[in-house]
C-alpha cells in the first residue's frame, strides 16, 4: 500500500507541480506583431488599440469625432470617388482608404502636428470625409437610394483588409488621373518607397482632367515669373531663352526646371499657376502675346490613379488585381486589431 502511495504522490509531482513551478518562473512574451508597432516613436513599444474605431477632427466644426472605421471608410470612399464608378474600382479605394487611416492612427495617435486634435482630419490634408447627411446635400435627389448601397457593398465585402509591404503597412496613397503613368514617390515627396514607384496606368482618357490647358497674356506669364523668382528679368522676348527644361522624371512629369539659370522644382511652377499636374509643357506664341500651359493628368500622381482604377475594373479587372498593379509588391491582408 506505501509503494502506491509513493508512486502516486510521484505521478502528482511530476504532471501537477513541476509544470507549475516552469511557467511562474519563465515569462511567456507573444511574438511581435509588426503590425500593430508604432515605429515613428520610439518611447512607444506599442501602437494604441483603437478597436475600430478612428478619431476625426472636423475641419468645419472644429471638434473631433469618434467614428466606426469601417462608417468612416464608407465616407470617405463616397468623398473621394465617384460612386458612379465600377464596384471593383470602389472596393479598391476602400482597402486604399482604410490602410490609410489605420497608417495615420498608429503613426500619430496623439494628434497630427497640423491638427493636434486627432490623428485624422476630414479636409484633403488626409483624405476627404463626408457623411450621408454631407453627402446628399450636395449630391441630386435620389443619390443615397441609387448609391449608397454600392459604397456600402464596397467596404463592408473588403471589412478589413489593409495592404502590406514586407509585413508592413504601407502609405496607400492615391490621387485622380495619372495622364497615362504614376509617378514615383522620391520624385514627389523626396522619399524612396519601393511600392510607390512609377506604373503605367492606362484607360483614364475619360478622365475630365486626363488634359487640360491654362491661357494667358504673354504679359501676365512674365508678370508673375518676375513677382515668384525676383531677379530673372524675364520679358516677352525673351522666354524662350530664359526658360528651359533640365529634367523630367521617368513618367514625364517636369521635376527641375531653369528661369534665368536658377534651378526650381517643377511643383513651383504647378503651384504658381494652378496647374492639375506638374506633368505640362508650356507653349508660347508671340505674333497672338498667348501662353498656353498644357498638362497631363490631376493631383500628385503617386501610388493609385483613381480614373486608371476604374478603367482597368471595366476591363475586367479585380479589386485585388488593381492594388497590386498601382501598389508595387505588396499583400493583401486583415489587419488585427479587435475590428
Amino acid at each position: 500500500m506505501k509503494k502506491i502511495v509513493i508512486y502516486t504522490s510521484i505521478i502528482l509531482i511530476i504532471v501537477i507541480f513541476i509544470p507549475a513551478i516552469i511557467v511562474k518562473t519563465f515569462n511567456f512574451v507573444p511574438k511581435e506583431d509588426k503590425r500593430q508597432i508604432n515605429r515613428t516613436d520610439p518611447k512607444r513599444e506599442e501602437a494604441p488599440e483603437f478597436h475600430g474605431k478612428v478619431k476625426v477632427y472636423n475641419i468645419k466644426t472644429e471638434e473631433v469625432m469618434e467614428l466606426d472605421l469601417e462608417e468612416y471608410v464608407k465616407g470617405v470612399v463616397a468623398a473621394e470617388m465617384p460612386a458612379e464608378f465600377h464596384i471593383e474600382a470602389l472596393k479598391a479605394q476602400a482597402v486604399a482608404s482604410r490602410t490609410y487611416a489605420i497608417n495615420r492612427m498608429l503613426k500619430h495617435d496623439r494628434g497630427h502636428p497640423d491638427h493636434p486634435e486627432a490623428p485624422l482630419c476630414t479636409g484633403i490634408h488626409c483624405q476627404v470625409y463626408l457623411s450621408l447627411e454631407e453627402l446628399n446635400s450636395i449630391h441630386a435627389r435620389g443619390w443615397e437610394e441609387k448609391y449608397w448601397g454600392k459604397i456600402e457593398e464596397a467596404v463592408e465585402s473588403t471589412k478589413g483588409q489593409v495592404l502590406y509591404y514586407e509585413g508592413e503597412l504601407i502609405e496607400a496613397l492615391y490621387h485622380s488621373t495619372s495622364g497615362g503613368m504614376t509617378e514615383d514617390a522620391i520624385d514627389v515627396f523626396a522619399v524612396d518607397l519601393p511600392y510607390l514607384k512609377a506604373v503605367e496606368s492606362q484607360y483614364e482618357e475619360e478622365a475630365p482632367r486626363y488634359k487640360a490647358t491654362v491661357t494667358m497674356t504673354g504679359d501676365e506669364f512674365v508678370d508673375k515669373i518676375n513677382k515668384k523668382f525676383p531677379g530673372a528679368n524675364v520679358t516677352r522676348e525673351n522666354i524662350a531663352d530664359k526658360i528651359k527644361l533640365v529634367e523630367k522624371t521617368e513618367s514625364g512629369r517636369v521635376k527641375k526646371i531653369s528661369i534665368d539659370g536658377n534651378i526650381v522644382d517643377g511643383r513651383e511652377i504647378r503651384e504658381l499657376f494652378g496647374l492639375n499636374s506638374t506633368n505640362f509643357k508650356i507653349y508660347y506664341n508671340p505674333k497672338t502675346n498667348i501662353v498656353e500651359i498644357e498638362t497631363m493628368g490631376y493631383g500628385h500622381g503617386v501610388g493609385m490613379s483613381q480614373w486608371g482604377a476604374n478603367g482597368m475594373a471595366k476591363n475586367g479587372k479585380t479589386y485585388e488585381e488593381i492594388l497590386r498593379h498601382y501598389y508595387t509588391g505588396v499583400e493583401l491582408g486583415l489587419w488585427i486589431d479587435d475590428i
